[in-house]
């Protein structure tokens, strides 16, 4: 599945640049704009897959926007709002947007959002239910939640087995321990990421020949990790 397209509306640019930035980083393709008109144009011509919408725009305001979008397609919105906005994002709420993030906001909340939103709406990536991956002299069958290596079982744990599924199925994709905390273990975390680097170390140790120098699950250093077949 492609990475998920976020647009980012908003007229203050530093918004509009430090959530870009975050989005980024944490692995999405991001489009910005200034304005409610430039909004409406960029969702028609690049269809994102979620929108962050801030509801005081110039030219067109927010729940203008949210009503265009609305027309054509059920793309999930996240609204941004001031304190004051109360009743807008009320209003916004009833006409079927998907969440809200009230100004000042932290950036990683406002990732944690979005992952939340896309994984609620079938946004997110999409993992097997079923069918066999095959790496090297390892299967992983999705449907029986079984791996083998050599035609012998390997005995996972559920957690061991959902991250090596969520890591195999998109191959070549690095993400950061963060992402594979909100992704697989299902939360945003705001504390220590070493849970990701010990299961990483506990599969690697079962499926790899040279868990020392593994073939298929990999460090991209300073960043996170990557799956390779």
């Amino acid at each position: 599945m492609a990475t998920p397209l976020v647009l980012v509306v908003d007229d203050e640019p530093m918004v509009r640049e430090v959530l870009a930035r975050y989005l980024a980083k944490e692995g999405f393709r991001v489009l910005t704009a200034q304005d409610g008109e430039e909004a409406v144009r960029s969702f028609e011509e690049n269809g994102p897959d979620l929108v962050l919408l801030d509801l005081m725009l110039p030219k067109m305001d927010g729940l203008e926007v949210f009503r265009s979008i609305r027309v054509s397609m059920a793309t999930p919105v996240i609204m941004l709002t001031a304190r004051g906005e109360e009743t807008d994002r009320l209003v916004g709420l009833e006409l079927g947007a998907d969440d809200y993030v009230t100004k000042p906001f932290s950036p990683r909340e406002v990732v944690a959002r979005v992952r939340a939103v896309l994984r609620r709406t079938g946004g997110g990536p999409m993992l097997p239910t079923r069918g066999v991956l095959r790496f090297g002299d390892v299967s992983l069958d999705a449907g029986r939640h079984e791996v083998r290596r050599g035609g012998a079982p390997i005995r996972l744990t559920r957690r061991e087995f959902d991250l090596l599924l969520f890591l195999a199925s998109q191959p070549g994709i690095t993400f950061t321990r963060t992402q594979l905390l909100e992704d697989v273990w299902d939360f945003a975390w705001d504390g220590d990421t070493a849970t990701v680097t010990v299961h990483v170390r506990r599969i690697r140790e079962k499926i790899e020949v040279d868990p020392s120098d593994p073939r298929h699950l990999l460090t991209v250093w300073g960043v996170g990790y990557r799956f390779e077949t």
